[in-house]
């Protein structure tokens, strides 16, 4: 740490906080009471603490600059060798001898909350405060903890609580007197009293917990319209135009210059859009009406597969270009942010789990560079986002984006365990909710959404609908890899606008498909077809290549592309459609795996309400139970691969798994 210009450790003795700044003119131990009023010292110091101290982060955007660590030793014991701290804090060097009875006053934490607070704001980066305390009974009433630290326990039970020295300390100071103290006593035990017996008979209001930005978002209870996510046409012509032009003096690498040329006619053709663009136009247009995008996770600044390249390199000066930050004149560059995060799913997907409480009116996405990277952050999907909700009454618009799809690359970058989000789901599979669009909450009972996206468009409308909506709830992506440059997965732009007669548009308007028919464009009744297979995500994209080889016009394919919660309406129309069709659920995951579990109580719920059998009536193509997700080889792949197309289509009747 010598000669970095920080503040390297806080300790304290008796009331006095000390700081012990390292690499300052004169460095010493000076009190903190000292330092603050002395105005001299505060300005030079923290200048030039400021000026010496690296204010580089790894992780732009997030956290950034020096950081204060606070070391409030009160009765504890401290093992030899050093506390080493998150790599933005600092290491502080831990004596090998127990300090014992220590004690920091309520008043110099003020103390030390005012200089956090003016650290800040001038300065506009973080403060890491670590109180170390001490537990004076077990961490529950059956705990005993001296049965395992007995010396520290009975100093502990002679040593008084912190709330009889400062009572002590208040009284020797002579301002305050016992009743003073006894009537404030009573006053907070009153309080405490009461509110403990209100508690009793309390419901709470889901709309009393939406904190100020929220003002009139909706609560589970309250019905949320269902609203249009296109755009005007001459809109998405203008961002497209403004997001595809780079400036004449700036010099991109030319495999980027290509790929923005044929972006730009993408744009003005109108054909083709595929799945890069289609998410820049989501951001653009979000943008543009006013709301905060931001965009973190490993390598989306270039995209982990090199196909999002929202900010762009000058080959010769290095200078950076984000064409985002350039749609309008005066843009402010806030809107959009966009960052390269470190390889900690943890923390980064915290971080951004807590921005997007604050503010419902950024759309805030995190993306995994694998799908199955995010097993790092299990904790935060199983303790907050998939909870979070049911149990604080908090609501988050967070995106999860993460990549997912069987290409042959392995099992660990196979796979985003599609399985564990739809395990998490609560909503009942054996219960229909109410489906009709004017009274439908069914979205806004569900903990989150769970989506497996096939075309740019509906990419495109199921981006915007986290935004254009009352009310904000989780949304889980299974973001494709080789669809990301499928000859086949692109959309034209009269698919994301909202005008009467272009494609996507119906009698609703506009808007996210959570089903996407069959393409052939059967009629409301079509008793010819044998066999409906239902399946999700880019294995469509082998299937119906498959139907066109073996001419199999008796199959109809319907892509599930919204899975949590379920499409009962949706799915139940397709069955009314195909009478006559065996029904096939196809997937490329282990039966053990994806979504197949999840489906199959909900389809059998779906078909029972209409008659239309039972769990025997429902086939299953796709890969047998395994306990790795993928296979290692890429012949094997390909084979097992092959044989589950082929298999969902063959012309004898699925008897699998009955």
């Amino acid at each position: 740490m010598k000669g970095r210009g920080c503040i390297q450790v806080l300790v304290m003795s008796n009331t006095i906080l000390e700081l012990h700044m390292t690499g300052l003119p004169g460095a010493g131990n000076i009190s903190i009471c000292h330092w603050l009023r002395t105005q001299v010292i505060w300005k030079q110091s923290i200048l030039l603490l400021l000026g010496r101290q690296e204010r580089n982060s790894t992780i732009p955007m997030t956290v950034t600059g020096p950081r204060i660590w606070v070391c409030c030793c009160m009765v504890m014991v401290v093992s030899q060798g050093r506390a080493l701290c998150m790599r933005h804090c600092i290491s502080v060097p831990l004596k090998t001898t127990p300090l014992v009875g220590q004690y920091i006053s309520w008043s110099t934490i003020r103390l030390l909350s005012l200089l956090i607070q003016e650290w800040r704001q001038t300065f506009h980066s973080d403060v890491v405060v670590d109180i170390v305390c001490y537990r004076r009974f077990g961490h529950n009433e059956i705990d005993e903890p001296s049965f395992t630290q007995p010396k520290m326990y009975k100093v502990i039970r002679n040593h008084p609580s912190a709330l009889e020295i400062y009572q002590r300390k208040l009284l020797e100071s002579g301002k305050i007197s016992k009743e003073d103290i006894d009537k404030l006593n009573k006053k907070v035990s009153t309080i405490l009293n009461e509110e403990f017996q209100n508690s009793k008979d309390y419901v709470p209001n889901k709309r009393d917990w939406l904190s100020a930005y929220w003002t009139g978002f909706k609560s589970p209870e309250q019905i949320s319209r269902i609203q249009n996510t296109g755009v005007k046409p001459e809109i998405l012509k203008r961002v497209g135009e403004a997001m595809t032009t780079l400036p004449e003096n700036f010099n991109p690498h030319r495999a980027v210059k290509k790929i923005f040329y044929q972006r730009r006619q993408m744009i003005e053709t109108g054909e083709g859009i595929d799945w890069a663009v289609g998410e820049a136009l989501a951001f653009a247009t979000l943008i543009i009406e006013g709301n905060h995008v931001r965009l973190s996770g490993q390598d989306v600044e270039r995209g982990t597969f090199s196909h999002r390249h929202s900010v762009l390199h000058d080959q010769e000066t290095g200078e950076q270009y984000c064409p985002l930050d350039h749609l309008v004149m005066n843009q402010d560059e806030e809107l959009f942010t966009v960052s390269n995060s470190s390889l900690s799913e943890f923390a980064v997907l915290g971080f951004e789990l807590g921005y997007s409480m604050e503010n419902p009116n950024s759309l805030v996405i995190w993306e995994a560079q694998f799908g199955d990277f995010s097993n790092g952050a299990q904790v935060i999907f199983d303790q907050f986002l998939s909870s979070g909700e049911s149990k604080w009454l908090r609501q988050t618009g967070l995106v999860v984006c993460l990549p997912h799809g069987y290409d042959g690359q392995g099992p660990e970058h196979s796979s985003a365990r599609l399985e564990r989000f739809l395990q998490m789901s609560d909503d009942n599979p054996y219960v229909i909710p109410e489906m009709d669009p004017t009274l439908r909450k069914q979205i806004q009972q569900c903990n989150w959404q769970v989506v497996n996206v096939t075309t740019p468009a509906n990419y495109f409308h199921v981006l915007r609908r986290q935004i254009h909506r009352d009310f904000r709830k989780p949304l889980i992506v299974m973001s494709p890899k080789n669809l990301l440059r499928h000859k086949d997965c692109k959309s034209n732009l009269s698919e994301f606008d909202d005008l009467a007669g272009h494609p996507g548009f119906d009698k609703q308007g506009t808007r996210f498909k959570r089903l996407i028919k069959d393409q052939n464009n059967h009629k409301d009744l079509e008793e010819g077809i044998n066999r409906l297979v239902l399946c999700s995500g880019k294995v469509y994209y082998e299937l119906d290549e498959e139907r066109r080889k073996t001419e199999r016009t008796d199959v109809a394919i319907c892509r599930v592309e919204q899975l949590c919660p379920f499409p009962y309406d949706l799915i139940q129309r397709e069955l009314k459609r195909y009478p006559n069709a065996e029904i096939v659920w196809c997937q490329e995951e282990p039966m053990n795996m994806g979504a197949y579990s999840y489906i199959n109580p909900r389809l059998l719920t779906a078909m029972k309400a209409l008659g239309r059998g039972g769990i025997e009536d429902i086939k299953y193509v796709g890969r047998a139970p395994s306990a790795a997700t993928a296979t290692g080889f890429y012949s094997v792949h390909v084979q097992e691969q092959t044989e589950l197309v082929q298999k969902a289509l063959q012309r004898d009747p699925i008897n699998y798994p009955f």
